[in-house]
């Protein structure tokens, strides 16, 4: 599925595509609705570009207590822990 955008509204926006898109993506991803990976995959972003860019947004990295233990686990289940 592709979404069009018509030109008025990206023009009323006064931004590039492209920073409409990264826009768009930061927004679906502070709420959860897309991962990081899948934000940088669309992108072309490295996680580096990905954290900085959230960064000057002031947004954080989503990362909660189940990704935690979620975490724990893993590395307990490969002898780390």
């Amino acid at each position: 599925m592709n979404v069009t955008i018509p030109d008025d509204i990206v023009q009323a926006t006064q931004m590039s595509e492209a920073e409409l898109q990264l826009e768009i993506a930061l927004m679906l991803y502070k709420r959860n609705k897309i991962s990081s990976g899948k934000v940088r995959s669309w992108l072309g972003l490295s996680v580096l570009e990905f954290q900085h860019e959230l960064a000057k947004r002031d947004l954080y990295i989503n990362y909660d207590v189940e990704d935690l233990e979620q975490d724990i686990e893993n590395l307990r289940s490969l002898g780390v822990l």
